[in-house]
């Protein structure tokens, strides 16, 4: 190694060789920030007549160059602190001023482990081995010293010589320590202002997601949220469980480009949204499309994917719309697997598009999985081998939903050091068998003709309601539900029009379908009216009511009771 080319590029010695520069006298460049010359070096003692004289400048001590200094003066000179060891037990050879008056005297021709302890607290020893071995230099950042001081560490190979200069030498490391104790405590303080960012951050998100799902009657469901790992920022990440009355459940999954508490704001509001919206009871492409709209008024250059979806468990599907969102995943009760890939519009803030709804079977004995792209998402790897990764995942996850969650996480190698955000809700339909399957029956009966349907109806009613061995009191409440929804669908409806009638585990529920889309809605009768009572009737009675309009055109009309405990 040559220490004079070296030694110029150390911290200090650049100064010191500005300082023999400010004394080098260079006449013929007099204007370009050399010193004038010393007078003595003028011609004549007398100034031209035109010319100012110029102050003599008293001649200092010589200043040598750097590449004059021997190499362990620049050692000496310079500010970093620098040792030099050698052999194969890194004995000491030498220490400069500065590593001194860091650490204290060190003896020399000591093993480094016994001389120089600093350097096994820093973990250098091994380094020192490295560096003999492979003879190039290493570097270690930001290592704190027992000290308290942190110091950037270059170890470099060297040929120490012998004694004299004539023996044959042996191999050595020049340990060179920049004090970096300033930039790693700022960086420190960075790191604890994103960790204390991150963590508000985290908290937002958590706060805004549901802390306790909704379990609606034919539902079992189950849902995890994993936070990005320390590195990483959290993101939008959210899900959410509607119970929409009459039965039906709405289930929601998105994810907020971007990352932070404004990612975690934004989700706060759509999701908020969403709750708002699917009280409306909409198809899912319509709720979309009120989202998308909310999206762009919340901020024009932040965008979301979000799947919606709706539950009924008298059809037996799940009807869902998405943008721009990853496929749901649906495994039948043998276990084969659906991707329901269609349709998929663009993602939420995008503004001009028209989303659609599609259709996939969820009968008794299915699972749903629905997700963000942090559980399938990886880099270097085509998103569609994550996705078709979970799928074979699914197939074999048997158990709760709780447990399908965790085994699914698991699976797709998500751990806590994560680097993006996971969300992942599942949901069951159950298989109900014996005593249990009891408990949740269902009854309909198309209506047929004209004023004959009203009394058709109640004693249909009547008959199913005393089969289910429901409670007098409950029993005339269902059937009163019943006429008086039939009837008010006979006058405002069109055919078809169908009664059903459903119990769960839960609640009893009233339901008329009819072809008209017109909804009714509770409206306050006069006493000289004829009509208008009849949704003031149910109002009062029904623990819920409710009504919607049919995808396929015409409307429902519901109502529920709640049974009382120990009906069976």
């Amino acid at each position: 190694m040559n220490f004079t080319r070296w030694s110029a590029r150390l911290p200090g010695t650049q100064r010191r060789a500005a300082a023999r520069t400010e004394h080098t006298v260079t006449p013929d460049r007099r204007g370009e920030g050399s010193v004038p010359a010393a007078r003595a070096e003028r011609q004549t003692d007398d100034p031209p007549d035109d010319t100012p004289s110029v102050p003599s400048v008293p001649a200092g001590p010589s200043v040598p160059a750097v590449d004059e200094l021997p190499t362990r003066e620049i050692l000496d000179r310079i500010p970093a602190l620098v040792a030099l060891v050698h052999g194969p037990d890194h004995r000491t050879a030498y220490v400069n001023d500065a590593y001194v008056a860091a650490f204290g005297v060190r003896p020399l021709g000591e093993p480094a482990h016994e001389a120089l302890p600093e350097l096994e607290a820093l973990g250098l020893l091994p380094l020192l081995d490295q560096v003999l071995r492979s003879a190039k230099p290493r570097t270690v950042k930001s290592r704190k010293a027992p000290t308290g001081r942190s110091y950037t560490i270059t170890c470099t190979p060297v040929d120490v010589p012998g004694a004299g200069g004539t023996k044959p030498g042996e191999g050595g490391v020049l340990i060179f320590a920049a004090d970096v104790t300033d930039h790693a405590e700022a960086a420190e303080r960075l790191r604890a202002s994103e960790r204390s960012q991150r963590q508000t951050a985290v908290t937002l998100q958590r706060s805004l997601l549901p802390q306790e799902l909704e379990q609606p009657d034919d539902l079992r469901i189950a849902a995890v949220y994993h936070p990005g790992g320390t590195e990483a920022a959290v993101g939008g990440d959210w899900y959410d469980v509607i119970t929409l009355g009459g039965g039906r459940t709405a289930l929601v999954i998105g994810d907020v480009m971007g990352r932070g508490v404004r990612a975690a704001a934004v989700m706060g509001q759509l999701r908020t949204a969403v709750r708002a919206y699917a009280r409306l009871d909409l198809p899912p492409h319509e709720v979309l499309q009120l989202l998308d709209g909310l999206a762009t008024e919340i901020d024009a250059n932040q965008i979301a994917t979000c799947a919606y979806a709706v539950h009924d468990p008298n059809e037996g599907r799940l009807i869902y719309a998405s943008a721009g969102h990853l496929p749901i995943l649906v495994r039948d009760e043998s276990g084969t697997v659906l991707r329901a890939d269609e349709p998929t519009g663009p993602p939420l803030g995008t503004g001009g598009w028209m989303h659609a709804s599609g259709s996939v079977p969820l009968g008794p004995g299915s699972t749903a999985v629905l997700y963000t792209d942090g559980l399938v998402e990886r880099r270097n790897e085509d998103l569609d081998e994550g996705i078709a990764a979970l799928e074979r995942a699914l197939a074999g996850a048997t158990g709760t939903p709780q447990v399908v969650c965790d085994r699914l996480v698991r699976s797709t190698g998500v751990t806590a050091d994560h680097d993006d955000d996971v969300a992942v809700l599942v949901l069951q339909h159950p298989a109900r068998t014996g005593p249990d399957s009891e408990l949740f029956r269902n009854a309909a009966l198309e209506l047929l003709g004209g004023v004959e349907a009203a009394p058709r109806a109640r004693a249909f009613a009547s008959g199913v309601l005393t089969s289910w061995r429901f409670p007098p009191e409950l029993h005339d409440l269902g059937v009163l539900a019943a006429s008086e929804l039939v009837a008010n669908s006979l006058q405002h409806g069109t055919p078809p029009m169908r009664l059903r009638l459903r119990r769960t585990d839960r609640r009893l529920i009233v339901e008329v379908t009819d072809g008209n889309d017109h909804l009714p809605r509770r409206r306050r009768a006069e006493p000289g009216d004829e009509s208008g009572r009849g949704i003031a009737i149910i109002a009062t009675i029904a623990s819920n009511w409710g009504s919607r309009r049919a995808p396929g055109g015409g409307k429902s009309v519901w109502c529920e009771f709640a049974l009382p405990r120990g009906t069976t």
